[in-house]
Protein backbone atom coordinates (compact mmCIF):
# COMPACT_ATOMS: atom_id res chain seq x y z
CA UNK A 1 0.00 0.00 0.00
CA UNK A 2 0.86 3.66 -0.30
CA UNK A 3 0.52 5.12 3.19
CA UNK A 4 0.55 8.81 4.14
CA UNK A 5 1.58 9.52 7.73
CA UNK A 6 0.74 12.93 9.19
CA UNK A 7 2.49 13.59 12.50
CA UNK A 8 3.39 16.57 14.67
CA UNK A 9 6.05 14.45 16.39
CA UNK A 10 9.13 13.74 14.30
CA UNK A 11 12.90 14.13 14.28
CA UNK A 12 14.76 15.88 15.83
CA UNK A 13 12.28 15.15 18.64
CA UNK A 14 13.24 12.09 20.69
CA UNK A 15 10.20 10.34 22.13
CA UNK A 16 8.17 7.15 21.97
CA UNK A 17 5.96 8.36 19.09
CA UNK A 18 8.96 9.07 16.86
CA UNK A 19 10.80 5.86 17.76
CA UNK A 20 7.66 3.76 17.25
CA UNK A 21 6.74 5.23 13.86
CA UNK A 22 10.33 5.17 12.54
CA UNK A 23 10.60 1.47 13.34
CA UNK A 24 7.11 0.67 11.98
CA UNK A 25 7.97 2.46 8.73
CA UNK A 26 11.20 0.46 8.38
CA UNK A 27 9.37 -2.82 8.98
CA UNK A 28 6.56 -1.89 6.58
CA UNK A 29 9.00 -0.85 3.85
CA UNK A 30 10.62 -4.27 4.17
CA UNK A 31 7.15 -5.72 3.44
CA UNK A 32 6.88 -3.57 0.29
CA UNK A 33 4.71 -0.70 1.53
CA UNK A 34 5.51 2.88 0.49
CA UNK A 35 5.31 5.92 2.79
CA UNK A 36 4.88 9.67 2.56
CA UNK A 37 5.62 11.35 5.91
CA UNK A 38 4.28 14.84 6.62
CA UNK A 39 5.99 16.40 9.65
CA UNK A 40 7.02 19.82 11.04
CA UNK A 41 10.48 19.21 9.53
CA UNK A 42 9.10 19.67 5.99
CA UNK A 43 9.65 23.42 5.74
CA UNK A 44 6.37 24.62 7.21
CA UNK A 45 6.21 27.84 9.16
CA UNK A 46 6.35 26.76 12.81
CA UNK A 47 5.99 28.20 16.29
CA UNK A 48 7.25 26.62 19.52
CA UNK A 49 4.71 24.88 21.73
CA UNK A 50 4.07 27.10 24.79
CA UNK A 51 6.05 25.82 27.82
CA UNK A 52 7.87 23.32 25.56
CA UNK A 53 9.97 25.11 22.93
CA UNK A 54 11.55 21.88 21.62
CA UNK A 55 8.21 20.91 20.03
CA UNK A 56 7.37 22.89 16.89
CA UNK A 57 3.80 23.43 15.74
CA UNK A 58 3.38 23.77 11.98
CA UNK A 59 1.06 26.52 10.77
CA UNK A 60 -1.00 27.01 7.60
CA UNK A 61 -0.18 23.50 6.39
CA UNK A 62 -3.50 22.33 4.95
CA UNK A 63 -2.87 23.47 1.36
CA UNK A 64 0.56 21.83 1.25
CA UNK A 65 -0.81 18.62 2.78
CA UNK A 66 -3.60 18.51 0.19
CA UNK A 67 -1.10 18.94 -2.66
CA UNK A 68 1.11 16.16 -1.31
CA UNK A 69 -1.98 13.99 -0.80
CA UNK A 70 -3.02 14.46 -4.43
CA UNK A 71 0.49 13.89 -5.77
CA UNK A 72 1.19 10.78 -3.66
CA UNK A 73 -2.29 9.26 -4.09
CA UNK A 74 -2.22 7.23 -0.86
CA UNK A 75 -4.28 4.10 -0.30
CA UNK A 76 -4.46 4.94 3.42
CA UNK A 77 -3.90 8.01 5.61
CA UNK A 78 -2.81 7.71 9.24
CA UNK A 79 -2.83 10.71 11.59
CA UNK A 80 -0.51 10.06 14.54
CA UNK A 81 -1.00 13.16 16.70
CA UNK A 82 -3.63 15.71 17.70
CA UNK A 83 -1.46 18.78 16.95
CA UNK A 84 -1.75 21.40 14.23
CA UNK A 85 -0.62 19.06 11.45
CA UNK A 86 -3.00 16.41 12.71
CA UNK A 87 -5.84 18.92 12.63
CA UNK A 88 -4.94 20.01 9.08
CA UNK A 89 -4.72 16.40 7.92
CA UNK A 90 -8.05 15.56 9.55
CA UNK A 91 -9.76 18.52 7.87
CA UNK A 92 -8.28 17.54 4.51
CA UNK A 93 -9.48 13.93 4.79
CA UNK A 94 -12.99 15.02 5.78
CA UNK A 95 -13.19 17.47 2.89
CA UNK A 96 -11.93 14.91 0.37
CA UNK A 97 -14.10 12.17 1.94
CA UNK A 98 -11.06 9.93 2.26
CA UNK A 99 -11.01 7.48 5.19
CA UNK A 100 -8.25 7.80 7.77
CA UNK A 101 -7.03 6.15 10.94
CA UNK A 102 -5.54 7.75 14.05
CA UNK A 103 -3.49 6.71 17.06
CA UNK A 104 -3.60 7.75 20.71
CA UNK A 105 -0.01 7.81 21.96
CA UNK A 106 -0.38 10.08 24.99
CA UNK A 107 -3.13 10.63 27.51
CA UNK A 108 -3.72 14.01 25.91
CA UNK A 109 -6.20 15.51 28.44
CA UNK A 110 -3.90 14.64 31.37
CA UNK A 111 -0.87 15.91 29.41
CA UNK A 112 -2.51 19.29 28.77
CA UNK A 113 -3.86 19.55 32.31
CA UNK A 114 -0.36 18.99 33.72
CA UNK A 115 0.89 22.02 31.76
CA UNK A 116 -2.06 24.41 31.67
CA UNK A 117 -5.05 25.15 33.98
CA UNK A 118 -7.41 23.21 31.73
CA UNK A 119 -9.90 20.65 33.13
CA UNK A 120 -9.37 17.11 31.82
CA UNK A 121 -13.08 17.05 30.85
CA UNK A 122 -12.34 19.72 28.25
CA UNK A 123 -9.43 17.66 26.98
CA UNK A 124 -11.60 14.57 26.58
CA UNK A 125 -14.16 16.62 24.74
CA UNK A 126 -11.46 17.66 22.28
CA UNK A 127 -9.99 14.18 21.71
CA UNK A 128 -13.47 12.66 21.25
CA UNK A 129 -14.12 15.29 18.57
CA UNK A 130 -10.69 14.81 16.97
CA UNK A 131 -10.95 11.00 16.70
CA UNK A 132 -14.72 10.84 16.04
CA UNK A 133 -14.45 10.22 12.29
CA UNK A 134 -11.34 8.04 12.44
CA UNK A 135 -12.00 4.57 11.04
CA UNK A 136 -9.90 3.10 13.84
CA UNK A 137 -8.19 4.72 16.82
CA UNK A 138 -5.10 2.64 17.60
CA UNK A 139 -4.08 2.33 21.26
CA UNK A 140 -1.22 0.39 22.78
CA UNK A 141 -2.90 -1.49 25.62
CA UNK A 142 -6.22 -3.09 26.65
CA UNK A 143 -6.55 -0.79 29.68
CA UNK A 144 -6.12 2.27 27.46
CA UNK A 145 -8.80 0.90 25.15
CA UNK A 146 -11.16 0.42 28.10
CA UNK A 147 -10.38 3.90 29.40
CA UNK A 148 -11.21 5.57 26.08
CA UNK A 149 -14.36 3.51 25.64
CA UNK A 150 -15.45 4.66 29.11
CA UNK A 151 -15.02 8.24 27.82
CA UNK A 152 -17.34 7.62 24.90
CA UNK A 153 -15.02 6.33 22.15
CA UNK A 154 -16.51 3.57 19.99
CA UNK A 155 -13.83 3.00 17.32
CA UNK A 156 -10.81 1.89 19.39
CA UNK A 157 -8.54 -1.03 18.44
CA UNK A 158 -5.42 -2.49 20.07
CA UNK A 159 -1.97 -1.94 18.58
CA UNK A 160 0.88 -3.14 20.76
CA UNK A 161 4.54 -2.08 20.55
CA UNK A 162 7.85 -3.80 19.90
CA UNK A 163 11.41 -3.53 21.16
CA UNK A 164 14.83 -3.80 19.51
CA UNK A 165 16.13 -6.89 21.32
CA UNK A 166 19.46 -6.69 19.49
CA UNK A 167 20.30 -3.14 20.56
CA UNK A 168 18.87 -3.46 24.07
CA UNK A 169 20.66 -6.53 25.39
CA UNK A 170 21.99 -7.74 28.78
CA UNK A 171 25.44 -8.26 27.22
CA UNK A 172 25.90 -4.47 27.26
CA UNK A 173 25.88 -4.44 31.07
CA UNK A 174 29.08 -3.05 32.59
CA UNK A 175 29.52 -3.95 36.24
CA UNK A 176 30.69 -1.51 38.88
CA UNK A 177 34.42 -0.78 38.59
CA UNK A 178 34.81 -2.14 35.05
CA UNK A 179 36.10 0.09 32.21
CA UNK A 180 33.34 2.06 30.51
CA UNK A 181 30.96 2.00 33.48
CA UNK A 182 28.39 4.75 32.64
CA UNK A 183 27.76 5.20 36.37
CA UNK A 184 31.39 5.33 37.44
CA UNK A 185 31.86 6.72 40.94
CA UNK A 186 28.17 6.49 41.81
CA UNK A 187 26.94 4.54 44.79
CA UNK A 188 25.03 1.34 43.93
CA UNK A 189 22.33 0.28 43.38
CA UNK A 190 21.49 2.47 40.38
CA UNK A 191 17.84 3.45 39.92
CA UNK A 192 17.46 4.76 36.37
CA UNK A 193 14.87 6.85 34.55
CA UNK A 194 15.06 7.53 30.81
CA UNK A 195 12.86 9.91 28.88
CA UNK A 196 11.78 13.47 28.28
CA UNK A 197 12.42 15.58 31.38
CA UNK A 198 9.06 17.33 31.46
CA UNK A 199 6.31 17.90 34.00
CA UNK A 200 3.82 15.53 32.35
CA UNK A 201 6.28 12.64 32.86
CA UNK A 202 5.94 12.99 36.64
CA UNK A 203 9.72 12.66 37.07
CA UNK A 204 9.62 14.65 40.30
CA UNK A 205 7.89 11.68 41.92
CA UNK A 206 11.07 9.71 41.19
CA UNK A 207 13.51 12.41 42.29
CA UNK A 208 11.73 12.75 45.66
CA UNK A 209 12.06 9.06 46.56
CA UNK A 210 14.37 8.10 49.40
CA UNK A 211 16.20 5.13 47.93
CA UNK A 212 19.50 3.37 48.60
CA UNK A 213 22.27 4.01 46.09
CA UNK A 214 21.85 6.66 43.37
CA UNK A 215 19.00 7.97 41.26
CA UNK A 216 20.06 8.64 37.65
CA UNK A 217 18.09 10.44 34.94
CA UNK A 218 18.95 10.19 31.22
CA UNK A 219 17.23 12.67 28.93
CA UNK A 220 16.60 16.33 28.24
CA UNK A 221 13.56 18.56 28.38
CA UNK A 222 12.04 21.79 29.70
CA UNK A 223 12.11 20.72 33.36
CA UNK A 224 15.78 19.64 33.38
CA UNK A 225 17.37 22.77 34.84
CA UNK A 226 14.67 23.14 37.48
CA UNK A 227 15.12 19.56 38.71
CA UNK A 228 18.92 19.86 38.67
CA UNK A 229 18.74 22.80 41.06
CA UNK A 230 16.13 21.24 43.35
CA UNK A 231 17.65 17.75 43.54
CA UNK A 232 21.46 18.01 43.54
CA UNK A 233 21.76 14.43 44.84
CA UNK A 234 20.24 13.10 41.60
CA UNK A 235 22.68 12.42 38.74
CA UNK A 236 21.56 13.91 35.40
CA UNK A 237 23.45 12.50 32.41
CA UNK A 238 21.69 14.36 29.60
CA UNK A 239 20.52 12.67 26.41
CA UNK A 240 22.04 9.35 25.35
CA UNK A 241 21.49 7.47 22.11
CA UNK A 242 21.92 4.05 20.52
CA UNK A 243 24.67 1.89 22.08
CA UNK A 244 25.43 4.45 24.78
CA UNK A 245 21.78 4.51 25.84
CA UNK A 246 21.56 0.71 25.70
CA UNK A 247 24.59 0.48 27.99
CA UNK A 248 22.89 2.76 30.53
CA UNK A 249 19.77 0.57 30.48
CA UNK A 250 21.73 -2.64 30.93
CA UNK A 251 24.09 -1.30 33.61
CA UNK A 252 21.30 -0.02 35.88
CA UNK A 253 19.84 -2.16 38.67
CA UNK A 254 16.21 -0.99 38.47
CA UNK A 255 14.38 1.13 35.90
CA UNK A 256 11.85 3.50 37.48
CA UNK A 257 8.89 4.65 35.37
CA UNK A 258 6.83 7.27 37.27
CA UNK A 259 4.74 8.55 34.33
CA UNK A 260 0.95 8.64 34.62
CA UNK A 261 0.27 10.07 31.13
CA UNK A 262 1.95 7.55 28.80
CA UNK A 263 -0.32 5.05 27.07
CA UNK A 264 2.38 2.36 26.88
CA UNK A 265 5.92 3.30 27.88
CA UNK A 266 8.32 1.93 25.26
CA UNK A 267 11.21 2.44 27.68
CA UNK A 268 9.71 -0.26 29.93
CA UNK A 269 10.35 -2.87 27.25
CA UNK A 270 13.79 -1.41 26.46
CA UNK A 271 14.75 -1.80 30.12
CA UNK A 272 13.43 -5.37 30.29
CA UNK A 273 15.20 -6.31 27.05
CA UNK A 274 18.39 -5.04 28.70
CA UNK A 275 17.75 -7.35 31.66
CA UNK A 276 16.76 -4.54 34.03
CA UNK A 277 13.60 -4.99 36.15
CA UNK A 278 11.06 -2.15 36.21
CA UNK A 279 9.22 -0.29 38.97
CA UNK A 280 6.17 1.78 38.10
CA UNK A 281 2.85 3.14 39.28
CA UNK A 282 -0.33 1.14 38.69
CA UNK A 283 -1.32 3.12 35.59
CA UNK A 284 -2.19 2.41 31.93
CA UNK A 285 0.85 1.02 30.20
CA UNK A 286 2.67 -0.48 33.19
CA UNK A 287 -0.42 -2.38 34.35
CA UNK A 288 -0.71 -3.97 30.89
CA UNK A 289 2.97 -4.93 30.56
CA UNK A 290 4.28 -5.74 34.03
CA UNK A 291 1.79 -7.87 36.04
CA UNK A 292 2.49 -11.57 35.60
CA UNK A 293 5.82 -10.96 33.87
CA UNK A 294 7.93 -11.39 37.02
CA UNK A 295 10.02 -8.63 35.44
CA UNK A 296 8.79 -5.65 37.42
CA UNK A 297 6.59 -4.30 40.19
CA UNK A 298 3.66 -1.88 40.01
CA UNK A 299 2.41 -0.20 43.15
CA UNK A 300 0.86 3.08 44.25
CA UNK A 301 3.90 3.26 46.57
CA UNK A 302 6.70 3.84 44.04
CA UNK A 303 9.47 3.48 46.61
CA UNK A 304 8.16 0.06 47.59
CA UNK A 305 8.03 -0.97 43.94
CA UNK A 306 11.64 0.16 43.39
CA UNK A 307 12.99 -1.74 46.39
CA UNK A 308 11.08 -4.93 45.54
CA UNK A 309 12.27 -4.79 41.92
CA UNK A 310 15.88 -5.11 43.13
CA UNK A 311 15.23 -8.78 43.91
CA UNK A 312 13.82 -9.74 40.50
CA UNK A 313 15.65 -11.90 37.96
CA UNK A 314 17.42 -10.08 35.15
CA UNK A 315 17.24 -13.22 33.02
CA UNK A 316 13.45 -13.36 33.40
CA UNK A 317 13.12 -9.71 32.36
CA UNK A 318 15.09 -10.36 29.19
CA UNK A 319 13.10 -13.46 28.29
CA UNK A 320 9.81 -11.61 28.73
CA UNK A 321 10.87 -8.73 26.46
CA UNK A 322 11.83 -11.17 23.71
CA UNK A 323 8.10 -11.79 23.20
CA UNK A 324 7.62 -8.28 21.75
CA UNK A 325 8.44 -8.04 18.04
CA UNK A 326 8.55 -4.91 15.87
CA UNK A 327 7.51 -7.02 12.88
CA UNK A 328 4.32 -8.08 14.70
CA UNK A 329 3.74 -4.43 15.65
CA UNK A 330 4.04 -3.35 12.00
CA UNK A 331 1.75 -6.13 10.81
CA UNK A 332 -0.89 -5.09 13.35
CA UNK A 333 -0.57 -1.48 12.19
CA UNK A 334 -1.22 -2.47 8.56
CA UNK A 335 -4.25 -4.54 9.60
CA UNK A 336 -5.64 -1.57 11.53
CA UNK A 337 -5.42 0.89 8.64
CA UNK A 338 -8.66 2.02 7.05
CA UNK A 339 -7.93 2.19 3.29
CA UNK A 340 -10.45 2.52 0.49
CA UNK A 341 -11.30 -0.78 -1.24
CA UNK A 342 -9.47 -1.06 -4.58
CA UNK A 343 -12.47 -0.28 -6.88
CA UNK A 344 -13.46 2.77 -4.82
CA UNK A 345 -9.80 3.81 -4.66
CA UNK A 346 -9.59 3.95 -8.47
CA UNK A 347 -12.80 5.96 -8.75
CA UNK A 348 -11.66 8.31 -5.97
CA UNK A 349 -8.40 9.23 -7.67
CA UNK A 350 -10.11 9.55 -11.08
CA UNK A 351 -12.41 12.14 -9.51
CA UNK A 352 -9.44 13.96 -7.94
CA UNK A 353 -7.56 14.09 -11.27
CA UNK A 354 -10.67 15.35 -13.06
CA UNK A 355 -11.15 18.06 -10.46
CA UNK A 356 -7.50 19.14 -10.76
CA UNK A 357 -7.82 19.44 -14.55
CA UNK A 358 -10.90 21.65 -14.13
CA UNK A 359 -8.98 23.90 -11.74
CA UNK A 360 -6.15 24.50 -14.22
CA UNK A 361 -6.54 27.71 -16.28
CA UNK A 362 -6.89 27.17 -20.05
CA UNK A 363 -3.70 27.54 -22.04
CA UNK A 364 -3.37 30.82 -23.92
CA UNK A 365 -3.44 30.60 -27.72
CA UNK A 366 -1.16 33.08 -29.44
CA UNK A 367 -1.68 34.22 -33.04
CA UNK A 368 1.34 34.19 -35.34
Amino acid sequence: MRIMLITDAWEPQVNGVVRTMKRVIAECEAMGHEWEVVSPADGFRTVPLPTYSEIKLALFARKAITERFENFQPDAVHIATEGTLGLAGRAMCLKEKHPFSTSYHTRFPEYVSARFPVPTAWGYGFVRWFHKYSGKVMVATPSMRQELEAHGFNNVVSWTRGVDIDLFHPSRRIEEGQPGDPFEGLKRPIFLNVGRVAVEKNIEAFTELELPGTKVIVGEGPQLQELKKRYPEVKFLGAKFNEELATCFASADVFCFPSLTDTFGLVILEAMASGTPVAAYDAPGPRDIIPGSESGVIDDDLKKACVEALDLSRETARKYAEGYSWKACAEAFIENLDPLPVPERKRFWQKIRLRRRKRKPPEKVTEE
